[in-house]
């Protein structure tokens, strides 16, 4: 028996294939079904369950379509009123694929649903075990996302699930989590690329803390999610379309630029100081990397003409691979080519690109503004003395605060300020990207600390 992990990097997760003879199963598969029909034949399987731990908030789901697909039975817990068919499963249920036996347990806490599956030895023994969003590597999922009302009463919950797992499973049993590599699904960030449930017993919060500290420690350090969660569950749940992975069509320089004026969603995809050295004014910099859907997803106005701006024809496809695994469908074009190709007559803007070591050498003059553009708990624990906080997510609402003059914008790696800078640069403003790891601030004067 095999079980081969399909990452997925720039959302955090995982998805499994469990392979055994000729007899595949597939969990919590990504939008993006290709990658594991690839997987599957490569592996000489052929794919008979499809299995969800829960209905997803921070991805659309491959498993209704990989399940048509393939013929395989799809199979979700009980409780989650979805609208197709599925085999519905409560705690106890066996999911019997020949080779391959997957016991139900049930474990609440991301949702109120939410199961794990054991992977068990047709002998007896007991393989490894799928947490989805419970028991992660160092942490648990984070219990906030069905709202506010429900948040307690999940974090009691999870505590009493992941306790669960290491109480009722050998410790030498591995554990494979969906989320918790640089996912928002996770409370706190994962440690690891893997773990059995007896290392869990040794670093777990809910293992290793009472009740009420856990609680209290995981309420109190959950940070905010990004907006487009609030559409995952809803198409999930209702049924995601059939996937669309072709190239958008191709627009031309002058159709370019009246979306730019009409003031549209234009995203370049291009590396993030290449946007710096010369952009097209009114276009947004989002450089493709693990961090693009995240956080053009937050940001992106649901629905709104997007159209993509990208260095060749490769770079676009795979922006929209990672734009349909958020429910990003309709793209509205794309532009391809040297940026100079596509400037229709118009100048290019370009800003500054400095480091923390420039700014501590500038701060003394006094007559710039510094903003951080990190998320508040970040902020609280280390800062630029006098620097204007708002988080990356909030800046678009507040653009109208900013002051004028001289501005030199800065997060915690230059990913996300790179983004604001495109947000805010204009042709009255002097705007400088800070591009560095914010523990190079530290080796100077310029921080503060809680």
């Amino acid at each position: 028996m095999d079980v081969s992990i399909i990452e997925t990097s720039s959302l955090g997760d995982r998805s499994y294939l469990i392979s055994d003879g000729a007899i595949g199963v597939v969990v919590d598969p990504q939008r993006d079904i290709d990658r594991v029909l690839a997987l599957a034949r490569d592996r000489g399987v052929r794919i008979t369950h499809v299995l969800e731990t829960h209905i997803h908030n921070d991805y659309v789901t491959g498993g209704l379509e990989l399940s048509r697909t393939t013929g395989a039975e799809y199979v979700v817990p009980t409780g989650d009123d979805v609208g197709y068919q599925r085999r519905a499963v409560s705690d106890g249920d066996l999911i019997d694929a020949g080779p391959i036996l997957l016991q139900v347990m049930h474990t609440p806490g991301h949702t109120h649903h939410h199961v794990s599956y054991v992977l068990r030895e047709t002998t007896g023994g007991i393989r490894g075990v799928f947490t989805g969003g419970s028991m992660l590597f160092g942490t648990t999922g984070r219990t906030d996302l069905l709202g506010k009302e429900h948040t307690e009463e999940l974090t009691h919950a999870q505590y009493h699930s992941v306790r669960r797992l290491a109480a009722e499973l050998p410790p030498g049993t591995e554990v494979y989590p969906t989320h918790g590599f640089g996912s928002f699904c996770a409370a706190t960030p994962a440690t690891g690329d893997s773990s059995t449930v007896g290392e869990q017993r040794e670093t777990n919060p809910a293992l290793t803390q009472d009740e009420q500290r856990y609680v209290d420690e995981l309420l109190a350090g959950l940070a905010d999610y990004p907006a487009y969660y609030a559409h995952m569950g809803v198409l999930n749940t209702e049924g995601p379309p059939p996937v669309d992975l072709s190239l958008p069509k191709l627009v031309d320089p002058d159709e370019l630029r009246r979306r730019i004026e009409a003031g549209e969603w234009v995203v370049d995809l291009r590396e993030r100081t290449a946007f710096a050295a010369g952009h097209l004014g009114g276009t947004l910099g989002f450089e493709l990397s693990d961090s693009f859907v995240t956080y053009l997803g937050w940001l992106y106005q649901w629905g709104a003409p997007l159209t993509l701006i990208g260095e060749n024809e490769d770079q676009v496809a795979d922006a929209r691979r990672e734009l349909v695994r958020i429910g990003i469908d309709d793209l509205d074009g794309a532009a391809v080519g040297e940026i100079h190709t596509l400037v229709a007559g118009t100048a290019l803007r370009s800003y500054r690109v400095a480091d923390f070591a420039a700014l501590s050498e500038r701060l003394p003059e006094q007559d710039i503004t510094v903003l951080d553009v990190r998320q508040r708990n970040e902020y609280e624990t280390s800062h630029i003395d006098g620097a204007i906080n708002i988080p990356l997510h909030e800046l678009a609402d507040r653009l109208g605060t900013l002051p004028d003059g001289e501005i030199w914008v800065h997060c915690a790696s230059g990913y996300r300020s790179s983004i604001a800078a495109s947000m805010i640069d204009r042709p009255d403003r002097t705007t400088v990207l800070i591009n560095d790891d914010f523990d190079n601030a530290k080796d100077t004067d310029i921080t503060s600390t809680t």
